[in-house]
């Protein structure tokens, strides 16, 4: 039972008057943490933790506690102070008390926290949540089916490299905060583990250009749009089997106009061979159209039927919109039709490529402009598919520097010039990782206090950048050798040369990024000010507070090592579930915050609450600035199938507001009475409002898990991340509760 199984969110938001401190508390005496830290003594940790054993058996008794931890203060040394000391001195003092059971609840409750530290680094505890599906290990990545035998493969051995990695690899001081749920470091089944990287933009129009080698092919440069997009599809698979995040092509319409252009001028030489001349350009193009249709719809079926050798589809995101040429404006209508026509004899809603349509006011923001019309097709795509995506192109220019697609769902690159050529340079650079800071806990531990809160956030702050140190100084571990597709290849930009044996090059100089994860904004004003504080000005400001004091952390960071620390908006897609989950046994039920199941993700409004989406982007547009290391917004609609204007009113509506725009609306489908919309939320799933079919085989469910799609009869996610998804509320109505 959690020690503050009774604590409730009124006890939690309290003044500084009534949190005990305790009289002749040294300030300067410091605690040596189990894992070798040393810390300011503080003693309010004591009179906290003596009140959550009492609350753990029913007693309410302040004056005791007070007594309490006066006591305990006053039996401790003033120098050499460590865990253990403090711990028996609470002890011995529950034990001649008048309340000695609560001593069994202290003890109690310290052995289970030990005993959960040993089993987060033991490997047989590890592969034993496996083995028993336990739904925290086998449904942790919405992009995996945990049923097959690779992604089971690639499940034990991660499970094996995060016991191993917490207990020998990580820092102590690292471990032991991912351990409490303090901090998170991501990805722990393949870094550190393996020096592997996190997700970037690959350099395919180099790639393309120069050629490439996989395995013991030497591929040359294509000569057909249709060889470009098959060599785009084994580029992909191999640089996603070569790390872990999401791999994404920018500007593919640019990328592969060249190529359609070579289709193009193969059929104007055979036209004039056996075609009239009036009809030659027409024959040409339309064989041409037949070319790229056919190529895009490929590259859309491999990409859906690959899996790497993380046992998942690969993590794809296609970034497109911006050309206006005629092959660029074919590509881009391609995309589109293929992504509208559904995969296999069911037409199923792909979940990926992710796709991501570039908006420029000139371009195809207006009805006059050249491409209008596409996005027209956009629009359709989206309420149909839920994708495309949007990127606004002047504001994305005002926040991050220059124009690109993130890679992955969210994470983007800042602007940056390579000293070498005076170029800014995007494609073939890449991010390094993910260490994302429980920035609830803070506020539940600060307890209304805000100058607590901030005390313990600079604490937080320096596990964050020890355990990114680590993360970077661990990738720089590789070789050229241990991923060739990255390091020798072309799909990092440089290409090592034979004799090179370390990677520095491709991530010094500020070129490469590394993330500063953060979740639970709203949480974080709830506990300080309400669940409703969205209306008071105070209270957001605090929220862009903490953001703002992220960027003057990563700042410094920047300016004293050669990488490009950014804050960014962590996905959560399983962390959601693990913080609050962590949080709820720690503090137990707390309103409005541990008792909803789940923790918001980054910045995000309140789901439960229901505004138009003019004033959900109003709200967030402010935090993307401070964010740029990775975000997005989203609304959600009701199906709007027959309804594209309202969809493009918001787009409009946003393009000077915010950056990245997603688009949620109902296109859930049953195969067994056809029903087409939204489907019900079940305790685990969802099922047909009409018949209650649940059946993954004959229905199609599409959500959006975070920053990408995700099929939740097929791939279950976990617990935290359904409610979260189950409470969204729709985003066309006006401001009511």
């Amino acid at each position: 039972m959690s020690l503050l199984a009774n604590h409730t969110r009124a006890e939690v938001h309290t003044s500084t008057e009534n949190t005990h401190e305790p009289h002749g508390a040294n300030a300067k005496v410091t605690v040596t943490k189990r894992d070798g830290r040393t810390v300011r003594f503080d003693a309010a940790k004591i009179y906290r933790a003596i009140e959550a054993a009492l609350n753990s058996r029913g007693i309410e008794d302040h004056e005791f506690v007070a007594r309490a931890t006066d006591a305990v203060v006053a039996s401790l040394p003033q120098e050499n102070l460590d865990i253990p000391t403090i711990q028996r001195a609470v002890e011995d003092y529950l034990m001649g008390s008048k309340y000695p059971e609560v001593a069994r609840a202290y003890i109690e409750y310290r052995h289970d926290r030990d005993v959960a530290r040993e089993q987060a680094m033991d490997v047989q505890h590890s592969v034993g949540k496996l083995l028993s599906r336990d739904k925290s290990v086998v449904n942790e990545n919405a992009n995996k089916d945990a049923t097959v035998f690779n992604t089971q493969r690639d499940l034990t051995a991660g499970s094996v490299a995060k016991a191993y990695a917490l207990k020998h690899m990580l820092p102590k001081p690292v471990a032991n905060a991912h351990i409490k749920g303090d901090i998170h470091f991501h990805d722990l089944d393949y870094n550190p583990f393996q020096p592997m990287t996190n997700c970037c933009l690959i350099d395919i129009p180099n790639m393309l250009k120069d050629g490439f080698q996989i395995g013991n092919a030497r591929v040359e440069s294509p000569k057909s749009i249709n060889t470009a997009s098959a060599q785009i599809a084994q580029i992909i698979a191999n640089v996603a089997s070569s790390q872990y995040g999401g791999t994404s092509v920018d500007r593919i319409d640019e990328v592969l106009a060249p190529y359609a252009k070579i289709n193009y001028t193969k059929h104007m030489a055979d036209a004039e061979k056996w075609v009239a001349e009036e009809l030659r350009e027409e024959y040409a193009m339309e064989k041409t159209r037949k070319d790229i249709y056919d190529a895009m719809q490929s590259l859309e079926y491999e990409i859906n039927t690959l899996y790497t050798s993380n046992g998942q589809t690969p993590f794809v995101t296609l970034g497109f919109g911006l050309g206006t040429g005629v092959f660029e404006r074919e590509i881009q209508k391609a995309i589109l039709n293929v992504r509208i026509g559904g995969i296999g004899r069911d037409k199923h809603t792909a979940i990926f490529p992710k796709l991501v349509f570039g908006l420029r006011r000139g371009v195809n923001l207006e009805p006059e402009d050249p491409n209008y019309d596409i996005k027209q097709l956009a629009l359709e795509c989206s309420v149909k598919r839920m994708y495309p995506d949007v990127l606004s192109y002047d504001r994305l220019t005002e926040i991050e520097g220059d124009y690109k697609t993130p890679m992955g769902c969210r994470s983007f690159l800042p602007k940056w010039v390579d000293p070498e050529t005076g170029e800014a340079v995007n494609a073939g650079r890449n991010n390094l990782g993910v260490v994302t800071l429980n920035v609830p806990r803070i506020a539940i531990e600060a307890r209304g206090d805000k100058e607590k809160f901030w005390e313990i956030f600079a604490e937080r702050m320096d596990i964050m950048k020890q355990a990114l140190l680590f993360r970077i100084q661990t990738c720089e571990e590789a070789t050229p050798a241990n991923a060739p597709i990255l390091y020798k290849y072309g799909a990092f930009g440089k290409r090592a040369e034979d004799h090179e044996t370390d990677v520095n090059k491709f991530f010094r100089g500020h070129r490469a990024t590394v993330s500063v994860g953060y979740i639970g904004l709203y949480e974080v004003a709830t506990l300080f000010y309400g669940p409703d504080w969205e209306s008071n000005p105070e209270a957001k400001e605090f929220t862009l507070d903490i953001l703002r004091e992220m960027n003057r952390y990563t700042d410094e960071w920047k300016a004293e090592y050669p990488y490009w620390f950014s804050v960014y908006s962590t996905p959560s897609e399983s962390l959601t579930d693990r913080f609050n989950r962590l949080d709820r046994e720690k503090f137990g039920v707390i309103e409005h915050v541990t008792d909803k199941e789940y923790y918001t993700n980054s910045f995000h409004y309140d789901v439960r609450k229901k505004i138009t989406p003019f004033e959900k982007i109003d709200f967030e547009a402010e935090y993307a600035e401070l964010t740029k290391g990775g975000f997005i917004h989203y609304c959600e609609y009701p199906k709007l199938t027959h309804n594209t204007k309202a969809l493009e009113a918001v787009w409009d509506y946003a393009y000077d507001r915010v950056a990245y725009l997603g688009t949620n609306t109902p296109i859930d489908k049953c195969y067994e009475c056809g029903f087409e919309g939204e489907f019900s939320p079940t305790a685990e799933g969802f099922a047909c409002p009409d018949c209650g079919n649940e059946d993954p085989a004959t229905c199609d469910v599409v959500k959006r898990t975070c920053g990408y799609l995700g099929n939740p009869q097929k791939r279950p996610m976990v617990h935290g991340r359904h409610v979260e998804i189950s409470s969204r509320v729709k985003h066309m109505d006006g401001p009511t509760r």
